[in-house]
């Protein structure tokens, strides 16, 4: 999937993720600022890229704000804001859980 613009999915709220993805030139980056990154910023990290693989999603800057969200927020919000930026509308759900599990 190729992005053409920065695009964000998720909230601030309690138990969410806000998942910002910027196109970029080079290797794919993950920032993440969570208050749990001690205990599971590796796995965090881990399902954003496990996710972008899915997605053939190869050069993109991501920037994640967690405030305690599940794997499959992690997932949803991830995916969510990959469409945004790719701009597609045409969302098959079906595939992407396919895709993602």
């Amino acid at each position: 999937m190729e992005l053409k613009t920065a695009a964000t999915a998720g909230t601030m709220e309690s138990s969410d993720i806000m998942i910002t993805l910027t196109p970029s030139d080079s290797a794919t980056t993950i920032s993440l600022d969570s208050s749990v990154e001690k205990q599971f910023g590796d796995q965090i990290r881990a399902m954003i890229q496990q996710t972008l693989d899915a997605l053939a999603i190869k050069q993109v800057q991501v920037t994640a704000v967690d405030k305690g969200a599940l794997d499959c927020t992690i997932k949803a919000r991830t995916v969510v804001a990959a469409y945004r930026a790719s701009g597609k509308t045409d969302y098959n759900w079906e595939d992407i859980n396919a895709w993602i599990n």
